[in-house]
């Protein structure tokens, strides 16, 4: 079987899956829990200095927002970060990772741009036995406000002082936590590795209203009749975070950088693409918000069998396989050409395909009085929309021509390397070459 053990920037867990920090590691209590559910390590949720208390709003802190079956697709909220004093946090962690020193227990940290405030509350985690610290560069709501969280990561400058700042006064393994309200990731992701950075994590959660009480009003969550931006999280922002990643991966400069990837982690599937764009691991947290910590089970399942199914050894055997294979739109091959093919077996006549055709895309689908949906080939650009508003899985798939066919719209040949798509069982045979 597959090794799921990680070692990353020199921390060992026995898998690639730790919660990240946020509500479900703000105390000895849930991370207790998580190690006994499985989970190979955590980010302990942001700690900030001695001084006046973080104040939570006691009202809503999460919005949401719901595919059709009530799905959570994403998740903002407007917690801060934690509210629980320095001192008992410290003795906390200190007694988990005693009681659990195989598992990854990383300490996330934000205080101001202070180097003393820095060096202060390092040497505090540091007798902890932590294994590292995380800086917390992306918070977009509440501790920017206040010049910290993603009001630091946006600024490279700011983000290499730190780094720099805590490197030179610790020797625990730091990753930079780089927030996703900014347009180039690759600068901050820079700039923390000039700053000695040991690792980055991303992404942090992305500024957002998630919804509008049309009655009061207001953005939701509403405290009080009023409501504010906050940061997004959940399934819904992996696009997001997969390019992000794969950004820092296949950047030269930042070659060899180590990643810890974040953002709507939900599946064992979700792990291994992160994964393959270049993570060492991942952190996960809405995922274990809304379905408890046994979630990680489906992911150690999952993830082990696929690595047997692929003949591979370890996680580390995965890392980055995909990097090679991201490209740049004007790289693409334009003789690359397929055409979409339609299962009469398996369809079930709801015309979504017909419909999203005809009124918004090449009207390449037909559709005969019996309801039976076919392709115009010499209509069909390969666009792939079909597909995608078929709510029947793979009853349409896209079947590449083989060299020599030609292409009915343009009259081209195909220059195509790949099986013969005329001998689909669903093609009508009419774009072969004779």
């Amino acid at each position: 079987m597959a090794d799921l053990t990680t070692t990353f920037i020199g921390i060992t867990s026995p898998n690639p899956f730790w919660l990240a920090s946020a509500p479900p590691t703000d105390k000895e209590y849930n991370v207790r829990r998580a190690f006994e559910a499985g989970w190979g390590g955590v980010v302990w949720k942001t700690l900030g200095e001695d001084g006046p208390p973080i104040v939570n709003v006691n009202g809503p802190r999460y919005g949401a927002v719901w595919g059709a079956d009530r799905r959570l697709l994403g998740m903002n909220n407007i917690e801060l970060i934690t509210d629980r004093p320095l001192a008992v946090n410290l003795e906390e962690i200190t007694r988990v990772k005693r009681d659990w020193p195989d598992r990854a227990l990383v300490v996330s940290l934000m205080v101001p741009m202070n180097e003393g405030a820095w060096k202060d509350i390092l040497a505090r985690v540091e007798d902890t036995g932590c294994d590292g610290v995380e800086l917390n560069f992306g918070c977009p709501h509440g501790m920017s406000e206040r010049g910290m969280g993603s009001a630091v990561g946006q600024v490279p400058d700011y983000v290499q002082q730190v780094t720099e700042w805590c490197k030179t006064h610790s020797d625990l393994p730091v990753i930079v936590k780089l927030t996703p309200n900014i347009t180039d990731i690759r600068k901050p992701a820079q700039a923390a590795r000039d700053g000695g950075a040991d690792a980055v994590s991303l992404i942090n959660t992305i500024n957002s209203i998630t919804a509008v009480d049309l009655d009061l009003f207001a953005p939701e969550p509403t405290i009080d009749g009023k409501g504010a931006h906050g940061g997004y999280c959940g399934p819904a922002v992996k696009p997001i975070a997969l390019n992000m990643v794969a950004e820092i991966a296949r950047t030269p400069s930042l070659a060899g950088l180590p990643i810890s990837g974040i953002g709507g982690v939900t599946t064992w599937r979700d792990a291994a693409e992160f994964i393959a764009l270049g993570a060492g691991n991942v952190q996960v947290c809405t995922a274990a918000m809304t379905y408890g910590f046994k979630v990680v089970h489906e992911m150690i399942s999952g993830l082990s069998q696929y690595l047997d199914e692929k003949g591979l050894a370890s996680v580390e055997a995965l890392v980055g396989r995909a990097v090679p294979n991201l490209s740049d739109w004007q790289n693409l091959n334009l003789n690359y050409v397929t055409k979409a093919r339609i299962d009469e077996a398996s369809c079930i006549k709801c015309g979504r395909c017909f419909a999203a055709c005809e009124d918004t895309s090449h009207q390449a689908i037909a559709m005969s009085p019996e309801r039976v949906f076919s392709v115009k080939d010499e209509e069909c650009v390969a666009c792939n929309l079909c597909v995608n508003v078929c709510p029947v899985e793979g009853c349409i798939t896209m079947v590449e021509m083989a060299p020599g066919s030609v292409d009915p719209r343009t009259g081209r040949g195909v220059k195509g390397q790949h099986a013969d798509w005329t001998t689909h069982p669903n093609n009508p045979g009419t774009c072969a070459a004779e």
